[in-house]
């Protein structure tokens, strides 16, 4: 694990992130690579993994019955995909989708909640990360719905 331990301190969601705790996480961690088109994860499937982006692009998407997806972020490299595995009951929120070949690592989330539970400081770690994600996010939505709805 080694190699995985290598480059999940070169991205930047785990940079200067604890030796101790890297070494603890690099085990819930495995290379993924999506083609163009494929999905990462649907909505209200089971979130049992998040991902890290280290080449490519990837749509976070929502549906509408009848309609045709709407775009809510288009996430690159060096950013995350996925944070509903922090929240019971663990469920995607969206489609994410790649928009080319993408390449990630992904997190195995039981494993992290597991490793989480039995240290609190690996915990509170990742939610220091995790936090400024959610907040930019919901702020740029926010942005473009008074985009959208602020016309009128």
């Amino acid at each position: 694990m080694e190699g995985l331990e290598h480059i999940l301190g070169e991205h930047p969601f785990f940079a200067g992130f604890d030796s101790a705790h890297s070494r603890l996480i690099s085990g819930c961690a495995r290379n993924h690579r999506f083609d163009a088109g494929h999905y990462l994860f649907r909505e209200g499937e089971p979130a049992n993994e998040f991902f890290l982006i280290r080449h490519g692009k990837v749509a976070l998407e929502i549906v509408a019955p009848g309609q045709a997806p709407i775009v809510v972020a288009t996430l690159g490299a060096g950013e995350i995909v996925g944070a509903s595995w922090l929240v019971p009951p663990y469920r995607w929120n969206f489609d994410a989708r790649a928009v080319e070949l993408t390449r990630a690592i992904g997190m195995d989330a039981r494993c992290l909640r597991d490793k989480c539970e039995a240290d609190h400081d690996l915990g509170y770690a990742l939610m220091k990360r995790f936090l400024p994600i959610f907040v930019k996010r919901l702020d740029a939505t926010r942005l473009q719905l008074l985009d959208v709805y602020g016309k009128r």
